[in-house]
This record gives structure tokens, C-alpha cells and sequence, in this order.
């Protein structure tokens, strides 16, 4: 490994301060383009990388960090490291991670894609705005139209013997499209997230984003009631992403999630199942090791309605006197370990989401939400979001509907799925889910 004669001389340097150390460096290179009006409006590459120390001395882990990825940094490391960890007072036992003894080989890194002339990724969203404005005379602009491209690579050391490295790379694309009506303006989304460039069809993208803002002109509130509730998978995708924090260990032990004590209690419908795969091909985070150095494993946090595990780190494993569940995740190398899902995602149902629509009489089809920082509490697991979608009549889209509000409690969200579709997606915040109908929700509008 092209760092490992780096981190041997910090460990030499530290080796009088320390009784375990390691490093952890991440390098990120990241391609960020727009275009507007046909002319290429944004293009920034940045090449960014960090070197982040860890060393337990007297039981207690000191930290430092440095963008200076060379032997420059190697007195600062160690010298803060060991005076940070002087002030830990954590009760909790921290450890470093001697390695698991088998890794999952897998190959997150599309070397087709980085191959792939900048020519062409260019030719690519600028036939996507183009492509938008052409579909209907009434969309009058792309407010955003653009590509970004991430390569990411993660190395992690330590005394123990560990040595580790993984890369991964991932595309981005992103469409907002204004279509105006007398003076009705509603926006239209849409994106693809993937490793593989083949998978950017602009003809697509583009009618999927000029369709949803064609089909929201004329919305209106919808009557005050509580109507049974579809979700679009990326809607569900992102109300499951702000409550992800509830299944980490380190949240139910600090008294942050209604979950303590449910392993092995029925917390959602049977037909509900929750997954955390690292592996998965569709899903962007994944990793054969978390940045702790353990391997990561396919688990389901829920199995047909029943809470399986929470999500560990070695930290909140140690406590709960059990193994890391391969959950210890960084923000970045300035950050300490914490806990993150990896790809986590509601397993697919058998129903297209038109034949879950012909289920419901008289309803709400959920196709955005906002307020979600601000409209939900994680502990409580109450939500009130701002939202908009379609109202269902027979089973049928009937008509759009703007400024309205769903209100609930996520826990009993979970226990009143009625029914799961078959077109599971990723959405922007990494989480994914299929269509997604609920008994009922309160909703507010006119």
C-alpha cells in the first residue's frame, strides 16, 4: 500500500505515547458541472485529501487530523493526539480494531467511467437542457441542469496489523424544469444516480422531469381529513433517511430512540422489511469495511415487522457488551467514528405502483415533502411536513394538490403499511425505497 512507509514512522514516533494507533487517510476528487442556456455555466474539479490520527493511551483515545498528507505531520499528530486524549473524560471503552477475518471482495470503482471523455458527460446535460426545453411550449426554463462526478479513496492502518484500502466511484445527475401556465408555475425533478455512464439517458430525464411539472399545474389544497396515504419510493426514501438515526446503538443508549429494549418485538407491519447492504450494485455507500477497519455484512434491521439489531460501531458494541455490526463511519477525516447505515433500503414488494393505487378509494399520492430538518422529531417520532402530490379517486390519479400538510408518528407509520411496490430507488440521501401506502395520515389543506 503506497501510505503504509508513512504510517510506519508515525507509529515509530508515537510508539513512547501510545499503546495502539492508527491512520486513516481519505483522498476525494470530485468533477462539478453545469450548464444554462446551452453554454457551460459551472466546472470545478477538486482534488481534496486528509490524514486523520487515532492513539489510546491509559484507555482513552486522543485525535487529530491534518491535510498535509506527508512526514510534515507526523510530530503534530501524535503531539495533539496525545494532549486531546489527556481531556477525554468517556466513560465508554474505545478500542482499535485489530481486523475481521474475511473481507467481501468487491469492486465499487467503474474504471469505464473515468474513462469516459469529459466531451462526452458535457454533450450529456447539455442535450438534457435542451431536450427539456423542446418537450412542451410551457416550459419556459431549467432552473438546474447538472453532473457531478465523485472518486473516492479510503486507506486505514493501524498497529495492530490492519491494512485496508477501497475506492469507489459514483456520477450524478440532476434536473429542475419551471413549466408555466397563465400564472400557474410548478417545478419538475429528476436525477439518476449511478457507476455506469450508460444509465444517463437524457431523453429520459428529461420527460420524467417535464412530466411531473406539466402534471402539477393547477394544483390545489386538498379537503382537511385523514385519507390513506401513498408514498412515491423517493418520498418514503426521504422521510426513512430522517429518521435513520433511531436504529443506531449509540442513540438508543442515550435514551434517543423509542427502540431500546424492542429487539425482537414487532415494530412494523410483517410485510416490512428494512435492510442494510453493504454490498448492494444499485445503492452508492457501499464499502467491504467500515472506517473502523470491520467488516461489513448484509443485516436486516427489520425482518418481516421485527426489530432484528441496532446499528454498531465498536464503541457502542463494547457497551452493549456485543460485536460491531461493521457501522462505524466517519463524515470525513476531520470527523471522529460514529454510526451510519451503509446502503439501507425497504425490501422490494410483488405491486407495480399502479395496481397499489387501484387499492385505494378516495386518497393522497405523496410525491414530495419538505421540512424535513425542521417538521420531525427523531426521538418522538412525530412528523408535520409540508408536501405535495395528486389526490386518488378510484384508484386513479385524479387531480394535483399543493400546500398541504401530513402529519403522524413515524412508529405508527411503520405499523400501518398496508402495501410495499416493486420499484425500489435510491434516492439523493443514499436511502431507498419502494411506493409505499399507509392506512391513514392526517392530512391539512383547505
Amino acid at each position: 500500500m503506497k501510505y503504509f512507509d508513512l504510517a510506519e514512522k508515525i507509529f515509530e514516533s508515537g510508539k513512547d505515547k501510545f499503546e495502539d494507533m492508527e491512520i486513516y487517510i481519505e483522498k476525494t476528487k470530485t468533477i462539478e458541472m453545469s450548464v444554462f442556456n446551452g453554454e457551460l455555466d459551472k466546472y470545478n474539479i477538486s482534488d481534496t485529501q486528509g490524514m486523520s490520527f487515532r492513539g489510546i493511551h491509559n484507555d482513552k483515545m486522543g485525535y487529530s487530523y491534518t491535510e498535509k498528507v506527508d512526514e510534515s505531520s507526523i510530530d503534530m499528530l501524535v503531539n495533539e493526539a496525545y494532549e486531546n486524549g489527556k481531556y477525554i473524560d468517556a466513560l465508554e471503552k474505545e478500542t482499535i480494531f485489530s481486523g475481521s477475518d474475511k473481507y467481501e471482495e468487491m469492486d465499487n470503482f467503474n474504471k469505464e467511467l473515468k474513462s469516459t471523455p469529459l466531451e462526452d458527460k458535457i454533450e450529456f446535460f447539455k442535450s438534457l437542457e435542451k431536450e427539456a426545453l423542446s418537450l412542451d411550449s410551457r416550459i419556459v426554463a431549467v432552473s438546474y441542469c447538472m453532473y457531478n462526478e465523485v472518486e473516492n479513496s479510503k486507506y486505514l492502518i493501524n498497529t495492530k496489523g490492519l491494512n485496508l484500502e477501497d475506492n469507489t466511484n459514483l456520477a450524478y445527475a440532476y434536473l429542475v424544469v419551471v413549466a408555466r401556465d397563465g400564472e400557474d408555475t410548478k417545478t419538475g425533478i429528476s436525477y439518476v444516480i449511478s457507476r455506469d455512464f450508460k444509465d444517463f439517458d437524457y431523453r429520459k430525464m428529461a420527460k420524467e422531469a417535464v412530466d411531473e411539472a406539466l402534471s402539477l399545474l393547477g394544483a390545489k389544497p386538498i379537503k382537511s381529513n385523514e385519507y390513506p396515504v401513498v408514498f412515491r419510493n423517493d418520498a418514503f426514501a426521504s422521510i426513512l433517511g430522517a429518521f435513520s438515526s433511531i436504529f443506531h446503538a449509540e442513540n438508543v443508549q442515550k435514551g434517543l430512540s423509542l427502540l431500546k429494549d424492542k429487539i425482537g418485538e414487532e415494530i412494523a407491519n410483517k410485510n416490512f422489511t428494512l435492510v442494510d447492504n453493504p454490498f448492494s450494485s444499485e445503492g452508492f455507500n457501499s464499502s467491504t469495511f467500515d472506517d473502523e477497519g470491520t467488516a461489513t455484512k448484509y443485516k436486516k434491521i427489520i425482518d418481516k415487522g421485527t426489530l432484528n439489531t441496532y446499528l454498531y460501531n465498536w464503541k457502542s458494541a463494547t457497551k452493549d457488551g456485543v460485536e460491531s455490526t461493521g457501522n462505524g463511519f466517519r463524515n470525513s477525516y476531520k470527523s471522529s467514528v460514529s454510526t451510519s447505515a451503509t446502503n439501507l433500503y425497504v425490501e422490494k414488494g410483488d405491486k407495480s405502483l399502479d395496481e397499489i393505487l387501484e387499492t385505494v378509494d378516495s386518497g393522497v399520492y405523496i410525491t414530495d415533502l419538505q421540512g424535513l430538518h425542521s417538521g420531525l422529531n427523531p426521538v418522538s417520532g412525530d412528523y408535520s411536513l409540508s408536501a405535495h402530490g395528486y389526490e386518488i379517486e378510484n384508484g386513479k390519479i385524479k387531480r394535483p394538490i399543493n400546500q398541504i400538510t401530513i402529519a403522524g408518528n413515524f412508529f405508527e407509520t411503520l405499523m400501518d403499511i398496508e402495501e410495499i411496490g416493486n420499484d425500489l430507488r435510491f434516492s439523493t440521501n443514499g436511502v431507498g425505497s419502494p411506493a409505499i401506502k399507509v392506512k391513514k395520515l392526517a392530512v391539512s389543506g383547505e
